[in-house]
């Protein structure tokens, strides 16, 4: 299976490079912006878009004119990166098979500024040299393995950031390992496996919540685009950045973990929208325990779920193993010994003992052990299933096959 795998790191730069690094990215900017509206504008009058090939002969154009000279600054193929992405970004939205349609939107200065080589650049050791720029050292916490494709230079909370992809064949067609596990995901408890492993979360958004309080109260007290402004709006981006990067290890950490010790991992598949949804109501409904409600989306939302299973999804798929979701009603109200279902086994967060046998054991414990039993059964029924349809195509085949040996007896 041919892979296409990403290694960011983070590049060692000074004020000077920087600033050339902002010009890059600016320039880049500035030709999807100008390209994007030149689109809506179209779109507005009924006609059709522009596709790349129209768009990067109009830059060209604008590259010559006095006006917009300085797009020469910037090299031809940083520009016609930023368009093919444009004209990716129009596909997708008029793509049905894509979940999440939207237009393309236009990119603020300031932002996550970006802008990728396809070809020209060099890797040697910790070094890489990019067209127009020269060599920089980066940070290199991991080697970098594959074929490397392209190089793409972004930005994040005043830092500038390299991310190499490559591309490798992955030969082994079999997981390494044959076990199964199911995880039950919590708040309290970040993740339960159905070996009695127990995973306790960062909490990381809570842990800084006062500090990345105070910090955004005294943003809101600076005037608007001044100096102290901008100084105090990259302390809440650095402190952003933080709670993200905290979360992000955890995350990547415990999904390399699981996927490297187990062929099969069966998750909850939790409606994340729905469980976070705003109990404020309405007008003439108002909702009930909002500040209670408020909290539990705040939790919720900082374990990351959603990061978890995609990350879980991609890894077992290098490494040939399944990822399965079941339905998560009544996970935690089953006994596994006689298989009563009742609200008053869980008497607590934390414990569970039922009413029927007296089966007592932790909560989460007993959700991930049944998690992991409606995988198993998810699993029998598929099997089932593709066999009972295999053998309803396959009858055809035969009375066809026993027609002509009929006629040649």
């Amino acid at each position: 299976m041919l892979v296409r795998k990403a290694f960011k790191f983070r590049l060692k730069t000074n004020s000077v490079q920087k600033q050339q690094f902002q010009q890059y990215g600016g320039q880049a900017r500035f030709i999807w912006n100008k390209c994007l509206a030149l689109n809506l504008n179209r779109l507005k009058q009924g006609h059709r878009i522009l596709r790349y090939q129209e768009l990067d002969f109009w830059s060209k154009i604008w590259k010559s004119s006095e006006e917009y000279d300085f797009l020469k600054l910037c090299p031809s193929q940083v520009l016609q990166q930023k368009l093919m992405d444009l004209d990716r970004a129009w596909m997708d939205a008029f793509d049905v098979n894509q979940p999440n349609k939207r237009l393309p939107r236009f990119k603020k200065k300031g932002g996550r500024d970006s802008f990728r080589f396809p070809q020209g650049f060099k890797i040697f050791g910790h070094q890489i040299y990019l067209p127009k720029l020269g060599w920089f050292r980066f940070r290199q916490s991991q080697p970098i393995v594959g074929l490397v494709k392209n190089v793409t230079v972004s930005q994040k909370s005043g830092e500038w950031y390299v991310s190499i992809q490559t591309e490798y064949e992955i030969v082994s067609q079999y997981h390494p390992k044959s076990s199964a596990v199911g995880v039950d995901l919590g708040i309290a408890c970040f993740a339960t496996l159905s070996t009695g492993e127990f995973f306790q979360g960062p909490q990381s958004f809570r842990v800084h919540e006062a500090r990345l309080g105070k910090a955004q109260r005294q943003l809101s007290h600076r005037k608007k685009r001044s100096k102290n402004w901008y100084k105090q709006k990259k302390k809440v981006q650095k402190l952003h950045n933080r709670i993200a990067n905290i979360r992000s290890d955890y995350l990547h950490k415990l999904s390399t973990y699981l996927s490297k010790n187990h062929a099969l991992i069966v998750l909850e598949d939790l409606k994340i929208k729905n469980m976070s949804a705003s109990a404020k109501g309405t007008q003439e409904s108002p909702g009930v325990h909002v500040k209670a409600k408020s909290g539990l989306n705040k939790s919720i939302l900082d374990q990351g779920w959603h990061e978890f299973r995609r990350q879980l999804n991609y890894k077992q798929a290098w490494r040939q193993g399944e990822v399965l979701f079941v339905d998560p009603k009544f996970t935690s109200q089953t006994c596994p010994s006689c298989g009563k279902v009742d609200k008053e086994n869980r008497r607590s967060q934390s414990e569970f003992c039922c009413t029927q046998c007296g089966y007592q054991a932790n909560a989460d414990h007993v959700g991930a052990i049944n998690v992991l039993r409606a995988g198993h059964a998810r699993l029998a029924c598929s099997a089932a299933q593709a066999a009972e349809f295999a053998s309803a195509n396959l009858t055809p085949v035969r009375e066809c096959l026993q027609e002509p040996l009929a006629a040649s007896g």
